[in-house]
């Protein structure tokens, strides 16, 4: 079985014999991390194309069942993300560069999408070889990307779901909405 389809049966039955998204990405987040050692030898030209305006998101697998995806993100210098969260459980591993996080944390004690307060979290610099995850509920809500004077950056992101859409919030309107995400085919 070749690297991509061996990562992919693991991680998929890692996954399946978890209750919790918590014990998911701590089965899964070492799995990335040997992964990310061959995640060269594996990934296209194509899972490599940047966009000169975003970040850009190729898909590398993307399950028929929608319960499991794999990207590569590709940022040059000044692209990030809104801030969003996922509403599913990832783990991310950064492969070149130094992809940046900043993390948000919701203080208003709702769940809705209207009335939304975050505070500013920590901040994450993640060199290559870093695996980060995260889990819904509390959704995870960053900022992830790359300062206008940084090396590009290449992060391989799995999700527990085809990651086609999130919440992106607005600071401003004290709100979030869901919005549908783009990505390159493979």
């Amino acid at each position: 079985m070749e690297p991509l389809q061996a990562f992919i049966a693991d991680c998929r039955g890692r996954a399946a014999q978890c209750a919790h998204a918590a014990i998911a990405v701590e089965a899964i987040a070492p799995v990335m991390h040997r992964f990310m050692r061959e995640a060269e030898r594996f990934l296209k030209p194509e899972h490599l194309r940047a966009d000169p305006d975003h970040y850009a998101r190729n898909a590398v697998y993307i399950a028929p069942e929608q319960d499991l995806s794999l990207f590569a993100l590709v940022w040059t210098p000044g692209q990030w993300t809104p801030i969003h969260d996922h509403g599913s459980w990832g783990v991310v591993g950064v492969l070149r560069g130094t992809l940046h996080e900043r993390s948000y944390v919701r203080v208003d004690g709702k769940t809705g999408d209207a009335e939304i307060d975050l505070k500013p979290g920590g901040v994450f610099l993640l060199d290559p070889g870093t695996i980060t995850s995260f889990v819904p509920n509390p959704d995870h809500i960053h900022r992830t990307g790359v300062p206008d004077n940084a090396q590009p950056v290449v992060s391989l992101h799995l999700y527990g779901r085809n990651m086609d859409s999130f919440h992106i919030y607005d600071l401003d309107a004290r709100s979030r909405r869901r919005v549908n995400v783009a990505h390159n085919e493979s």
